[in-house]
């Protein structure tokens, strides 16, 4: 938008000469015919600078021949001013190196830069000029040029964004104990040594453990009986049923007084399967043949042929494998009811922290009502446990608090960093101003939030086309953001979702852009109500100037 202003101070320029004899009247008549542009007319913080470009058009006879001007373009504001520096003209008959304004008439442009400091939110540009004609100084009032600033950018999300890694804990547990037992070859009978086996004695312990425990509640149990793959399939079959009978027995001795929900009994038959796996993880001899009899047959009888004929291999494998086939498995699946939260706290402030697993006392830390105890426990996950959960949760907080550098250096001891480290790391360059390095970990991280960061980080650099492009089909405040930025306010409306303080804000901006005084004035009294911090800052948004007239 073109201002065209009316300088009737610059008319001192044509009274320098005794030789002028023209009337005050044609003198502001003459100005009436100076023009001065400045685009944008409402000035703006991009990139941490407010950038604005001056035009003066002087009509011809204006400057005269012989004078000197000197323009210093300063941006005002509450509590300060910005100097651009000096800008210095001379006009046709002046011998000086200062840029020629002809009296035959011109047009001067000239570009200016003003770094963003506090304040500049309500400040105006204006030019204050001096005129040097035969030694004598002839100060010009200061012409205000521009209105400004823009400072929309602000309310996105500039220290980045980033998400913390859950803790791992586990409300319920799901658990399961199990005992075996081992028969001779072609018995269903279980010998009475069995009993007394680690497996089964572990799991009667566990068993017992489960009757006193409140916190577990047994869901099922499952007994599941094999044979080994010898003898025929029709044989074992039976033989594998048999087994179950005599394992449900078996259980029903070492569980007394336990009632057991979701029974299942299973009867597997011969048991190929455990077969390769053993196999595979033994140190047979000529293992991988065994094998491959397995992937060239399918047909039972075949493969137990095939192998029998390996007499040296066969009698390896009726030792060493058969004799751990022929079995039967208890398993008991359970439920544990963790701890809650404030048993959690309670248990560790009584007991400390020896006896936490590395979920647990990430969960502590999440809890943790500050930040000096969640770094204590960071600390120690660390320590411990050598958690790189820990290490990036300690990063974002670190980051939260401002400590960039501490953050980051926690960040680069993650050996393995996936798309979240790589974010975050993203995060830490975008604040040192390390586009480039920012802008690879964003996209090695290829996630949602590095989309998200890298659109923030346009946003700050000022490339507002590049941001809403980033942006494009994300919803949000960020990504209404960019497109007000990059003036796509139907992008913008379409973005937002949801309610909320800074959403409503954004959304009075758009309805003032479009000039939509009554909606706008609705939509910030609600943003302003609700947060007092867009209160603040409403008084000296230029966005809203329309709506104090």
């Amino acid at each position: 938008m073109k201002r065209i202003l009316t300088i009737t101070a610059l008319a001192a320029l044509t009274l320098l000469s005794a030789s002028c004899a023209k009337s005050r009247i044609e003198q502001m008549k003459l100005a009436e015919n100076v023009g001065i542009q400045c685009n944008p007319e409402v000035l703006e913080i991009k990139g941490g600078v407010i950038p604005a470009t001056v035009t003066v058009t002087v009509p011809k006879g204006y400057f005269h021949p012989k004078a000197t001007m000197d323009v210093v373009p300063v941006l005002v504001y509450e509590g300060g001013e910005s100097v651009f520096g000096t800008l210095q003209y001379q006009g046709d008959k002046v011998k000086d190196n200062f840029k020629v304004v002809s009296e035959a008439g011109t047009t001067v442009t000239e570009r200016l830069s003003f770094p963003y400091k506090e304040g500049c939110e309500k400040a105006h540009l204006e030019l204050r000029s001096v005129i040097h004609f035969k030694n004598k100084d002839y100060p010009v009032d200061p012409v205000k040029v521009a209105d400004g600033c823009i400072a929309t950018y602000q309310l996105a999300d500039m220290g980045g964004l980033y998400d913390p890694k859950p803790d791992g804990y586990q409300a319920v547990l799901q658990r399961t104990t199990e005992g075996r037992i081992l028969y001779d070859v072609n018995s269903d009978k279980v010998r009475k040594d069995q009993f007394e086996t680690n497996s089964m004695v572990n799991y009667k312990n566990s068993l017992d453990y489960l009757k006193e425990d409140e916190r577990t509640t047994i869901k099922g149990t499952q007994i599941v009986a094999y044979a080994s793959p010898e003898g025929g399939q029709e044989y074992n079959a039976k033989l594998s049923d048999k087994r179950s009978v005599t394992a449900k027995k078996a259980l029903d001795t070492v569980a007394e007084d336990i009632e057991f929900t979701g029974m299942e009994v299973k009867s597997v038959g011969q048991d190929w399967e455990g077969f390769q796996e053993a196999v595979a993880k033994s140190n047979i001899e000529d293992k991988d043949l065994i094998l491959r009899v397995l992937s060239m047959y399918s047909d039972p009888a075949v493969r137990e042929s095939e192998i029998r004929n390996m007499s040296q291999i066969y009698s390896e494998i009726n030792k060493r494998v058969f004799p751990e086939l022929r079995r039967a498995r208890l398993v008991t699946s359970t439920e544990f009811r963790n701890y809650d939260d404030d048993e959690l706290v309670e248990m560790a402030e009584k007991k400390g922290l020896d006896r936490f697993d590395e979920p647990s006392v990430l969960r502590l830390a999440a809890i943790a009502k500050t930040p000096e105890s969640k770094e204590t426990l960071y600390k120690y996950a660390i320590s411990n446990f050598n958690s790189d959960t820990a290490r990036y949760n300690l990063a974002l907080l670190y980051l939260e608090q401002g400590k960039t550098s501490l953050g980051g250096a926690y960040l680069g001891k993650i050996k393995e960093p996936d798309a979240d480290v790589m974010n975050a790391t993203g995060v830490v360059a975008m604040r040192n101003g390390d586009w480039d390095l920012a802008s690879k970990c964003f996209q090695k991280a290829g996630d949602t939030r590095s989309r998200e960061n890298f659109g923030i980080m346009n946003i700050i650099r000022g490339d507002y086309a590049t941001a809403a492009k980033s942006f494009s089909g994300l919803k949000g405040d960020n990504a209404a953001i960019a497109n007000i930025l990059n003036g796509d306010l139907k992008a913008a409306a379409a973005a937002l979702e949801g309610d909320g303080a800074r959403t409503d804000y954004l959304r009075a901006i758009i309805a003032a852009r479009k000039g939509e005084v009554s909606e706008a004035r609705k939509l910030l009294d609600a943003a302003c109500a609700a947060d007092s911090a867009l209160k603040e800052r409403s008084i000296n948004d230029i966005e809203f100037a329309a709506l104090a007239n």
